[in-house]
């Protein structure tokens, strides 16, 4: 299992609607509001490293609202 945090940035005024639509997704574990350089930031997990990938690609950056996004895949050290 691979999780990551997708860290987000969204219109002006839209990031509420985003972190709601991008909570229901499969794969999301949260989506939260955030204040700072980012608007919106998501927990995700996947199978895989190219699962994760489409999902960012495919669904999440689909979502409308979105401007920019960084994943940020979890690793144990």
């Amino acid at each position: 299992m691979v999780q990551a945090y997708i860290l987000i940035q969204t219109e002006v005024g839209k990031a509420s609607t985003v972190a709601e639509t991008i909570a229901k997704m499969p794969g999301v574990v949260q989506a939260e509001d955030v204040t700072g350089p980012y608007d919106v930031i998501v927990r995700a997990q996947a199978d895989t490293v190219d699962d994760l990938g489409r999902m960012v690609v495919a669904k999440v950056q689909q979502v409308d609202g979105i401007t920019r996004t960084l994943t940020c895949p979890v690793v144990h050290l």
